[in-house]
Formats: structure tokens, C-alpha cells, sequence
């Protein structure tokens, strides 16, 4: 496998009192698409801050390229040429006031890029992201909400990044035009070799595009492992709650509605033991003492009481 462009080492962050990610660890890979699943607050988006540099660990390893995490606008400036990410919400994170070319031109501008050929570099990815046809002084307003999500794209493309992280980049968007944009990543990573961290509530959507699922609860890591394993056969209780949750047309999967559902939000996370042990539907009195490991090789899981 490569050597991961960033990898986080038993990561902690506090606010106050909030354990927003208690003990993480990640490697991101060029290449390669590692999801990372959890409900809201349960700490993906703080993950996804920390990689860009917008936060710091209270505690733990942060590393880029091998290397301890730059500090100052000047060592982060190597970080964000090489890490890029795409937001959620297309409508809001496009300047309005910015024609559709400024909005890819920006980051080449910003790192310095513009001059050795920032223009062919602009209509080069607007056909990368399938927006040939759409004028370069056209604003995002006049853009249908896919059409913006892939200038999003295009703009976080744009200085040739190894790792995009991508923060609920569909949720947004109509059902057809969500599986557009997956396709479209899809195709972008195998032409590119770009990895990506894919952020999202929705397991349905992360299984489709990742190589490996990482399965947030309370800011810790509860479930791991190949993609497939863990959608197909997920271990603990809150992945198979997730997993009910999928919408389907199949009867069969249906009768899954009826099993306890997972938490709203991180409110009721259980602060010794088992984070999950307030919602789970097999605790035991261990669970509320001792605090699971994550355990169990390649498709691993921190539960005292895992599912086969």
C-alpha cells in the first residue's frame, strides 16, 4: 500500500468538557477512499478540520507526509496544496459574487499556481468535472445544484491535491443527482489516484464509493474494516442500527426497521464504559464499567459483546 499522505495517532480534542474525538486514529492513503460514518456530533467533521489544519489535537500524533503536522500559515500552506476538500452544501459554499472561472482560478491563485498556465488549468478541470458546456463568466446561481457541486470539485482539484476530504458531499443533492457525483469521484480518483476522506450519516452512500469504513460514536471509534465487511456484516450494535436505517425495497431488509434504532446525536453517550452502552440493546453491567477495546484484525470492533 502507499504511505499515507496524513495519518492521525490516538487523536483526542476537547471543548471544555465535550469529548468531541476521544483516542482516533486514521490513515489517509492516496488512492484510496476511507469513509467515516457517524451521526451528527459524533465528531467526522471535527476529523475532517483537524486534516486541514482549522483545528488542533488536545492530545495525540498528527503527521503529513510522515512528518509531525506544520504550525503557522506558512507550513499549512504545503498542507492545503496537497489536502483539498469539499463541502457540503453546494449553494453555500460557492462565493455568489464569483464568476464560475474565479471559483477555480481561486486556490491556483492562492498557492501561487496561477501563472504558469492558470487558465488552461481552469478549462482542463471544468471538462474533468463535466462542465464544458457551462460559460466561465456564468455565476453559481445560474448553476443547478449538481452542476455546483461539481465546480466544488473542480475547485478542490484544482492544485492537484493527494487527499480531498469530502464532508457530506451528496446529502444535499436529489437521489439521481447523488449517484452522478459518486460516479463522478468515482471516476476522478481512478484517472487521478486522489484519495479521499468521504464524511457522512449514511452508510448506504459510504459502502458505494469506499475501500474502508471507520464507524464514529461519541467522537470514538467503534467499528473498522473493509468496506464491504463492514456494511455487509457489521459488529456492533450502533453500525447494525445504521445499517437497519437504510432505506429498502425489499422486504426482507425491511424487518430490520423494527431493531432499536441508533442515538440522535451524541447527548446520551454513556461518559464511563461503553460510550454506547445508554442505547445498546445487549448491555451488560461490564459495559457500563469498562470501556471497550478495539479488537479483532482487519475488521475490527470495540465491544464487549460483538455480533457474529
Amino acid at each position: 500500500m502507499p504511505s499515507p499522505v496524513i495519518s492521525l495517532s490516538d487523536v483526542h480534542k476537547r471543548y471544555g468538557p465535550v469529548r468531541a474525538l476521544d483516542g482516533v486514529s486514521l490513515d489517509l492513503e492516496p488512492g484510496r477512499t476511507l469513509g467515516l460514518v457517524g451521526e451528527s456530533g459524533s465528531g467526522k467533521t471535527t476529523a475532517g478540520r483537524m486534516i486541514l489544519g482549522l483545528e488542533r489535537p488536545t492530545s495525540g500524533g498528527l503527521t503529513f507526509r510522515g512528518a509531525p503536522y506544520p504550525k503557522g500559515a506558512r507550513g499549512l500552506r504545503t498542507v492545503r496544496r496537497s489536502v483539498a476538500m469539499v463541502f457540503q452544501d453546494p449553494y453555500d459554499s460557492l462565493d455568489a459574487r464569483f464568476q464560475v472561472s474565479d471559483i477555480v482560478a481561486e486556490p491556483l491563485r492562492a498557492q501561487g499556481q496561477w501563472r504558469s498556465g492558470g487558465s488552461e488549468r481552469v478549462a482542463e478541470l471544468l471538462a474533468a468535472v463535466g462542465l464544458e458546456g457551462v460559460r466561465p463568466g456564468a455565476y453559481p446561481q445560474e448553476l443547478s445544484g449538481g452542476q455546483r457541486q461539481r465546480l466544488g470539485i473542480a475547485r478542490a482539484l484544482a492544485t492537484r491535491p493527494q487527499l480531498v476530504v469530502c464532508d457530506e458531499p451528496t446529502s444535499a443533492l436529489d437521489v439521481s443527482v447523488q449517484a452522478q457525483i459518486l460516479n463522478l469521484l468515482l471516476r476522478l480518483q481512478a484517472e487521478l489516484g486522489v484519495g479521499y476522506l468521504f464524511i457522512t450519516h449514511d452508510l448506504d452512500v459510504v459502502r458505494r464509493i469506499s475501500d474502508d469504513i471507520v464507524v464514529l460514536y461519541a467522537g470514538t471509534v467503534v467499528e473498522r474494516g473493509p468496506a464491504v465487511e463492514v456494511a455487509r456484516r457489521p459488529r456492533h450494535p450502533y453500525t447494525q442500527a445504521l445499517v437497519a436505517a437504510i432505506p429498502s425495497a425489499d422486504p426482507e431488509h425491511r424487518r430490520l426497521a423494527g431493531r432499536k434504532p441508533a442515538a440522535e446525536g451524541i447527548a446520551t453517550a454513556a461518559v464511563t464504559g461503553c460510550p454506547f452502552a445508554t442505547r445498546c440493546p445487549r448491555v451488560t453491567d461490564v459495559c457500563r464499567t469498562e470501556r471497550p477495546v478495539l479488537a479483532g484484525g482487519p475488521h475490527a470492533v470495540a465491544c464487549h459483546h460483538p455480533g457474529a
